[in-house]
């Protein structure tokens, strides 16, 4: 019998990781104490599997940050180049609040992996995908000019203390509209 190469299993070790990532994505999302095991019999495979990927629990969650924030991070460009700029940011800013979701349970963990957020290699990017959606609002006309994007992230940060429940998603749109409402330029009073 013949063993598998190694590009297969290459390729089956990429499809347990891009698996294990999804399912804990959703399971932090919902429980901020999904167990590893859990994660592994969800995704279909076997807990040493799991181990040999992220050999702590702590690994996975900082594995699936840096996956998730680089998805948002990406598409703050993608949508300033298809969306008027305040669709574009009402857009980004939906999907800030589903990462939110996965983050509330889990972000002392990655406190704690980042320093702080002193030692976060996403800041620096999260900042410029904030930038882009500012830059281009602002040369719309729509958003007021010399907006920081510090600023706006420190507002943003309220939608990962959302507490997972039956309204988080309603609480999650209310507070999105009343930042939008701060950045939005207002037209003369007369």
């Amino acid at each position: 019998m013949t063993a598998p190469s190694s590009r297969a299993k290459r390729t089956d070790a990429l499809s347990n990781r891009a698996r294990i990532l999804a399912v804990a994505g959703d399971a932090f999302a919902t429980s901020s104490s999904a167990s590893m095991t859990a994660i592994a019999k969800q995704a279909g495979v076997g807990v040493g599997t799991l181990y040999r990927h992220f050999p702590t629990r702590e690994a996975l969650i900082v594995e699936l940050y840096h996956q998730e924030i680089q998805k948002v991070i990406d598409l703050a460009h993608a949508l300033a180049a298809d969306l008027p700029p305040l669709d574009a940011l009402r857009r980004w800013f939906e999907e800030v609040a589903r990462y939110g979701k996965l983050k509330y349970g889990v972000s002392e963990v990655i406190h704690a992996a980042t320093n702080g957020g002193l030692d976060d290699k996403n800041y620096e990017p999260f900042l410029r995908a904030i930038t882009v959606l500012l830059d281009a609002g602002t040369a719309s006309g729509d958003l007021k000019p010399a907006l920081d994007p510090e600023d706006v992230l420190l507002q943003l940060s309220v939608l990962w203390r959302i507490p997972p429940g039956d309204d988080a998603t309603d609480r999650a749109t209310r507070l999105l509209d009343l930042i939008l409402d701060g950045l939005r330029i207002r037209p003369a009073r007369a």
